[in-house]
């Protein structure tokens, strides 16, 4: 009798490890089915995936094809594409730079598409009353800007243009929010950073351009995504960028609406942002022979500076 209630109760455990075996299975499967129905964007307030989002109509769209939208707000472009390497987001915006280090630290990721080059917004300013009146007089001056940025690419290239090496200025390491204060208060004599931070400095701050981006540097967004995503939706990837594309051409020609929608998200007063928008054009380029070269121009001089670790070959994360 003895042996027949242990039988029994071995059979019941049995039973029970396979039920809940099969339970764990089916929440597991559940888990990973809603996950692959939720697509996670990454974005900056100043970029223009906010636009997209901000919008709406991307969400309806991926919605109506049984997809969530999860976005993800980050202050800075390495930490979104840290975010994008670690499988934290699907797919998101940066500047030329950030690409450029996450592909020296070999993340796994492809750019899709870039966004128009807006160079008139980028450059360096110097004070109104300043005594700098041409870049060579920026030799032996301290100049803010963000380490490994596309202002320090700008910076670089507007001294080799006129003579000066890298060495003969003072760098200041600062983000674009500690430059324009260390501007404000006299501690540097200049900054190199790009729009709105540019429109404000010079509306705000009696902040006057030297020169801008022009010739220099593109100051192109690209648009990631993780291999993984871009090689299993690739539909959703056109989709997204195609939205982007849709976007962009509103804002370039509804700017009263684009400052109203902007100033509040970005903190920003609407007199900044309209000189902003009004020399930028929104957009989306394919990946061609002149942007590759354009980034791997970036990506030497970084190189050369020391500031990535080894060489890379753009090309190898261009779709």
């Amino acid at each position: 009798m003895r042996h027949k209630i242990v039988l029994l109760w071995s059979s019941l455990a049995l039973l029970m490890l396979i039920v809940i075996g099969c339970s764990s299975q089916e929440i597991s499967s559940a888990m990973q089915d809603k996950e692959d129905n939720v697509i996670r964007i990454g974005y900056q307030k100043n970029g223009p995936l906010v636009i997209v989002k901000s919008l709406g109509s991307l969400d309806e769209k991926l919605e109506s094809r049984g997809y969530d939208v999860e976005w993800k707000e980050f202050q800075e472009g390495p930490a979104l594409v840290e975010a994008l390497n670690a499988g934290s987001i699907d797919i998101g915006r940066t500047g030329n730079s950030p690409v450029i280090f996450a592909q020296a630290a070999e993340a796994s990721f492809v750019i899709l598409a870039a966004g128009k080059s807006k160079f008139h917004g980028s450059g360096i300013l110097v004070r109104e009353n300043s005594n700098i009146k041409q870049i060579k007089d920026l030799k032996g001056k301290e100049i803010g800007f963000a380490k490994g940025s596309s202002s320090h690419f700008l910076l670089v290239k507007a001294l080799e243009q006129d003579g000066l090496n890298y060495e003969d200025i003072i760098p200041a390491f600062l983000t674009p929010g500690d430059a324009r204060v260390a501007f404000e208060q006299g501690n540097i004599d200049a900054i190199v950073v790009w729009d709105p931070f540019t429109a404000s400095t010079e509306i705000n701050s009696d902040g006057k351009m030297l020169v801008n981006g022009e010739g220099l540097s593109t100051d192109r967004d690209f648009f990631i995504a993780t291999e993984s995503f871009a090689a299993a939706h690739a539909d959703i990837a056109d989709m997204i960028i195609n939205e982007v594309t849709e976007s962009s051409e509103w804002a370039n020609n509804n700017h009263d609406d684009l400052i109203l929608m902007l100033a509040p998200i970005l903190n920003i007063d609407e007199e900044s942002i309209q000189m902003a928008v009004e020399r930028r054009t929104y957009g989306v380029d394919d990946i061609t022979e002149e942007i590759i070269e354009e980034q791997q121009e970036i990506a030497d001089t970084f190189y050369e500076l020391n500031i990535i670790p080894k060489e890379i070959n753009v090309r190898d994360v261009m779709e």
